[in-house]
């Protein structure tokens, strides 16, 4: 059954038409044709509120006393009862009476949401439970009924229902709020205006967040990149230094200018940018610091992995769209301008529609280290190994070359070995093991191999250019041998991300269960723990549509790796951090994700929509047969009814008797077609639970032949015979109809419907064999389709169910049905039934419980019916 929808009429404070907005809602609802009652309506007295009410019909709340005082409740079993299409009830986060069906209204009005029934509720801001303390603040009040946040954010539509302060003190001293003894101390209190501000802007506010997870759910499906500007967001940049906190608060002030008053989480929002080199480090103090005041300030902290922090920092504010960036000055000095323009520069550059605020700090311009660190593919063991060789191989190269008879080679020569050395420190460590190489090697060099021996000064010229080109060439050698070296690994990386995706669309195509076989893939492919897909419902809270692993997350907050399959689902990595190149992989494994969740829900709605074909089909020919087949018999008893009553007729014992025969005979037809209808019904709808038991087919078979004439049908079932495991009911229901299916195409003058019974193994076979027109190879399983004939039978003489019926009575009791030619012509029907085992064996498990009966009106060609 489909969930009922409810709709929230939000107020700041009693007194803002709520309840006279949902009545008027009610009565739009009754004039558009709904079925609208009110389950309970606090009229408070007001008369705009009871001429609203007038007209609607009103289900009798339970009048209850607690403490000597009346209360009235929802009457939820009454509601179920009456199943209006929309309920209208007052007050949505009231406690009810201690005893009753339920401790709070809102848990009243979630059965009646469960039942399929509309609801229209009220709500004031000051009930919600994450306000209380807030409204407690504010009014000094704190309120005794609370409503989860969760119920009222999971609410289908929620209306604001504002009005200005000024106006509603206004109503408060007319008397249209509160009895005349109450104004000037509601008005003292609860109504002043400072407090009915306060609570308005909350009232707004909270409308305005969910508006924004409207908006950013339509963003999402619709792929929408640019920023709007619909509300302030600002994004602080932090670096982990200790200008921070200078930023944290400087954003936070123009957040709070940007809405008039604190920030609120989805306003202020902080990214930590981290390289692929750097996920070794933890956090530094202030960055703890800093997300620290950032929680007191209201805010988030986020952290995202990116070689590049300026394209990083621009995603991330796009992807939350934001309307402003906070980062501070750089703290390069001047001359570490040559290595680029710097984050701020670049930011601002490529903001587009997004505002940058770069902010001074006292940390500007101290510096933050020579060189920008080297990003590479390299792992630690590779760059440890580098320094080792990079430290030990230049002096084992100087003592060999000091060895005879190496010790007579030039010193050309011996560069050559040092730049050998210098390239395959490159090659293990990469580059900068290999500089610390060459500026080892060409110490080395002066020291042992250019005169004067052990010395740094270099007497000839030649020797010294000899040295200068060695540590130039080394050095070169040594880039293009590190870069060469990591642009191997690079592809040897894509090669691998390329036969892993060739392997994912393969698992999609191939497997029976596409989407487990991507979570497996997914984790073998990141060495995770765990992977899971979670969505986000309606209501805001996540649930898991699929896991594999261990300890899977059941929240994104959970997760260590975090990526966006749609608007409300998430990938979700238990684990560890993944690099920034390894995410745009993930990436690919999650479009693959949304592919196969859609497939396998297209699947399952494609399975839905034939049952729900075969549904209609089986109604409209139902409906074909209580058009004609079914008013035939009706017409037939009808009219034999009227002639016996009719005063104008003079019937004799004669004419008598044979309208009655004639009554007989066609409210026997109509039983039959009845009850196989029914037993149609219940087998398209699988509520078929048959009853095994041992059954023997010397005590159905004569069962199935009353009212057949009984020289029409000849039994060969011996007494000797297995029992059989079936349910009795359902067994005497198929082969009745079997059996009058085959007398009423028996052959006429021909031998009679032979019905005999033979135990094969394991098996037992109750044959019916007619001698009548047969039916064709290509027809024989047709006969079994529901609603179909074949041949020219005429109208009136069954709906085509008795077969249909019959196998499916068989197939439920795990036996079987089947047509075979009957030697000399006519068609045989086969039943083969499990036997019962020996006594001293167990038997089968009983799976379901049924009944039986018996009736058919079939017909096979020429006049026989398919059946199915």
């Amino acid at each position: 059954m489909t969930r009922g929808r409810l709709r929230i009429y939000l107020g700041a404070a009693p007194g803002v038409g709520k309840t006279y907005a949902a009545l008027c809602e009610a009565r739009r609802r009754r004039d558009r044709g709904t079925d609208v009652v009110l389950g309970l309506v606090d009229e408070h007295g007001r008369e705009r509120t009871a001429a609203a009410a007038e007209g609607l019909e009103r289900v009798p709340p339970l009048r209850t006393e607690h403490q000597g005082a009346a209360a009235e409740e929802v009457d939820v079993e009454a509601l179920l009862r009456r199943a209006p299409e929309v309920a209208v009830v007052d007050e949505l986060a009231r406690a009810n009476a201690p005893g009753s069906r339920n401790a709070k209204r809102w848990q009243d009005v979630d059965e009646l949401l469960e039942a399929g029934i509309d609801v229209v509720s009220t709500l004031n801001i000051q009930h919600l439970e994450s306000l209380n303390d807030v409204i407690m603040q504010i009014t000094g009040t704190r309120q005794s009924e609370t409503i989860p946040d969760e119920i009222v954010r999971r609410a289908d539509q929620i209306e604001l229902c504002d009005m200005s302060p000024y106006a509603l003190r206004r109503r408060m001293s007319h008397g249209n709020i509160y009895p005349a003894e109450k104004i000037d101390a509601a008005l003292s209190n609860y109504f002043r205006e400072g407090n009915l501000t306060a609570l308005r802007e909350l009232a707004l506010l909270w409308v305005a967040d969910r508006v924004d997870e409207g908006l950013s759910r339509y963003r999402g499906q619709h792929q929408i990149r640019h920023t709007w500007e619909a509300r302030e967001r600002i994004v602080v940049a932090l670096t982990g230094g200790p200008e921070g906190e200078t930023l944290i608060r400087r954003a936070a002030r123009i957040a709070a200018r940007a809405r008039g008053g604190q920030p609120q989480p989805s306003h202020l929002m902080a990214v930590h940018v981290v390289a692929a080199s750097g996920l070794a480090h933890g956090p530094t103090r202030d960055l703890a610091r800093q997300k620290r005041l950032l929680a007191e300030l209201g805010g988030t902290y986020h952290q995202v992995i990116g070689e590049d922090v300026a394209v990083s920092l621009l995603e991330f504010a796009r992807g939350v769209n934001a309307t402003q960036i906070v980062l501070g000055s750089s703290r390069r000095r001047g001359w570490q301008y040559v290595f680029g323009p710097g984050v701020g520069a670049t930011v601002a550059r490529e903001s587009g529609d997004i505002d940058v605020h770069i902010v001074t700090h006292e940390e500007v311009g101290r510096g933050r280290g020579l060189l920008p660190p080297l990003r590479g593919t390299l792992g630690r063991a590779r760059v440890a190994w580098g320094w080792v060789l990079a430290l030990a191989l230049p002096p084992l190269l100087s003592g060999l070359l000091r060895v005879p008879p190496l010790d007579a080679l030039g010193l050309t020569t011996d560069m050559l070995f040092f730049l050998t050395g210098t390239v395959a420190v490159a090659l293990v460590g990469g580059l900068w093991p290999a500089l610390a190489s060459a500026l080892w090697g060409s110490l080395l060099l002066n020291l042992l191999f250019t005169p004067p021996w052990r010395g740094l000064t270099v007497n000839e010229a030649d020797n010294a250019i000899a040295l200068a080109v060695f540590v130039l060439v080394a050095l070169l050698v040594s880039f293009v041998v590190d870069l060469s070296n990591r642009n191997s690994i690079q592809a040897a990386r894509a090669r691998s991300e390329a036969g892993t995706l060739a392997l994912l669309a393969s698992s999609v195509l191939a497997s029976q269960e596409p989407l487990r076989a991507l979570m497996v893939r997914i984790r073998e492919a990141f060495a995770q723990r765990s992977v899971t897909l979670l969505e986000q419902r309606d209501d805001g809270a996540w649930q898991v549509v699929e896991n594999y692993g261990e300890a899977p997350c059941t929240d994104p907050e959970q997760a260590d790796a975090l990526v966006s399959v749609s608007d409300s689902l998430v990938l979700a990595l238990r684990g560890h951090m993944i690099t920034a190149s390894d995410r745009k992989f993930l990436n690919a494994f999650a479009s693959h994700i949304g592919i196969a969740l859609e497939r396998q829900r297209l699947a399952r709605d494609a399975a839905l929509a034939r049952r729900q074909a075969a549904g209609n089909k089986i109604r409209t020919a139902l409906l074909a047969a209580v058009s004609h087949d079914l008013r035939t018999p009706l017409t037939s008893i009808k009219a034999s009814v009227s002639s016996l009553r009719s005063t104008e007729l003079e019937l004799d014992e004669t004419d008598r008797a044979e309208l009655l025969e004639n009554i007989e005979e066609a409210t026997d037809r109509l039983d039959g077609l009845v009850g196989n209808l029914l037993d149609m019904s219940r087998l398209q709808t699988d509520t078929v639970q048959p009853k095994m038991r041992e059954v023997g087919l010397e005590e159905v078979v004569p069962a199935t032949l009353i009212g057949i004439p009984p020289d029409t049908v000849a039994v060969d079932v011996p007494d000797s015979l297995p029992r059989v495991w079936a349910d009795r009911g359902l067994l005497e229901r198929a082969v009745a109809n079997v059996v009058q299916n085959a007398v009423r195409y028996n052959r006429a003058g021909g031998p009679p419907v032979r019905v005999a019974a033979s135990a094969h193994g394991d098996s037992v076979e109750l044959r019916v064999v007619d001698h009548g027109p047969g039916v064709a190879d290509p027809h024989k399983e047709r006969i079994f389709e529901a609603f179909q004939r074949l041949g020219d039978a005429p109208r009136g003489t069954g709906i085509g169910l008795g077969l249909a019926v019959a196998r499916g009575f068989s197939e439920a009791m795990d036996a079987a049905l089947t047509p075979e030619d009957t030697p000399g012509g006519g068609l045989t029907m086969v039943f083969t039934l499990p036997r019962c085992a020996p006594l001293d064996a167990p038997a089968p498990q009983a799976r379901h419980d049924g009944g039986g009966g018996s009736g058919a009106e079939e017909e096979h060609p020429a006049g026989r019916t398919e059946d199915g």
